[in-house]
Parts: C-alpha cells; sequence; structure tokens
C-alpha cells in the first residue's frame, strides 16, 4: 500500500537555494516541484496543482508578489508561504497574499516543515468574495532602502512608495491600475494597514 505524497511547488531564482529546498523537502517525504520565476511557477500549476506553495518574493519577469496574487485569485484553495531576505517581519498582515511569511537565513528547515505540517493540517481560511482587502506593506531589511513596497488592494501587483513618510494615514496611487492605496505609519515606524 503505497501512501500518498504531499505536492509542494518551491519557487526561488536563486538555483542553488531551489536544489536544497528540493532536497531538504523530498528527504521529508513530499513531491516537490520547482520554478526559478513566477511565470515558471504558472506553468508547474498547469501541470498539476501543489498542495503547498513556497514563494521567493524578489524574482526577475514576474516576482513572488505577482505570482501569489495570481494563485490567491486563482487557486484560493492552496496555501503560500513566502520567503524573502529583502523584507523582515515576524508575522504576516491578514492582508499579506501568503499564509506564512519567513525571512531567508532567519528561520530553520525545522520550522518551515512545522509551518507546512500546520497549512496542510488546516487550509486557512480565505475572506469571503466581496470583502475589499487590505493593503500589504512590506519594509525592506536593507536599512538604506529608500521605499516601502504596497500591495494594492485592487489588482494585486506590488509597487514601491518613496520615503520619508509622514506618521499618519498615507495614501500613494497604484503604479499599474492607479487605485488610491491607502495604509497607515505609526511613530516608530511600524505600519498598520488601513
Amino acid at each position: 500500500m503505497t501512501t500518498f505524497s504531499y505536492r509542494i511547488l518551491f519557487i526561488d531564482d536563486d538555483e542553488n537555494i531551489r536544489a536544497m529546498a528540493h532536497l531538504l523537502l523530498e528527504a521529508q517525504g513530499y513531491k516537490v516541484l520547482t520554478a526559478a520565476d513566477g511565470f515558471e511557477g504558472l506553468a508547474a500549476l498547469k501541470q498539476s496543482l501543489p498542495d503547498v506553495i513556497i514563494s521567493d518574493l524578489r524574482m526577475p519577469n514576474m516576482n513572488g508578489f505577482e505570482f501569489l496574487s495570481v494563485v490567491r485569485r486563482r487557486f484560493p484553495h492552496i496555501p503560500a508561504i513566502a520567503i524573502s531576505g529583502e523584507f523582515s517581519g515576524l508575522d504576516v498582515p491578514e492582508s499579506v497574499l501568503a499564509d506564512a511569511f519567513f525571512e531567508k537565513g532567519q528561520y530553520s528547515p525545522k520550522e518551515l516543515f512545522k509551518k507546512i505540517i500546520g497549512l496542510l493540517e488546516e487550509v486557512p481560511a480565505r475572506p469571503r468574495v466581496g470583502t475589499p482587502p487590505k493593503s500589504a506593506v512590506w519594509i525592506p531589511v536593507n536599512s538604506h532602502a529608500n521605499y516601502i513596497a504596497v500591495t494594492c488592494p485592487s489588482c494585486l501587483r506590488t509597487f514601491p512608495v518613496p520615503l520619508p513618510l509622514p506618521a499618519g494615514v498615507n495614501t500613494s496611487q497604484c503604479d499599474f491600475c492607479d487605485t488610491d492605496v491607502s495604509f497607515q505609519i505609526t511613530a516608530e515606524f511600524g505600519v498598520r494597514l488601513s
């Protein structure tokens, strides 16, 4: 009697990271597909839908922000984990188009495996259709960065907003669809979504 292997799609533009992830996840008993960017990820989705997606955020061609927005709209039942070395944070805001976030180099494989198991055991509930999502705001880890990245709740694309920004509610026009996107900067440069 054979047991069912869960499928994981791992997307990262770094070939070494893809190879290492493939080996580690396969050793845990998962069937692993890999892709170098969002376009390859979409092609992999046409072959076979995975049970979990793990995606880097900064990649050439189609980045992780854009890829995960397509996944969330077309396949809302597939849980996703975002990984990035450019952004920091322990938790993913409710509006981010991933169910978990790990900062590159700041987590162990054991933590990742635990999160995957958690997502497989309980598929995250999605907001009801018609509920306008909040804007996701990402703060680059690089302290010299002169921008934050904001995800538009209308077109689900991510665009940079130049710094500095005053504390309080800020609005910026989406670079792609011209929607006015609001978000709040707290006094200690924490970001709250509005």
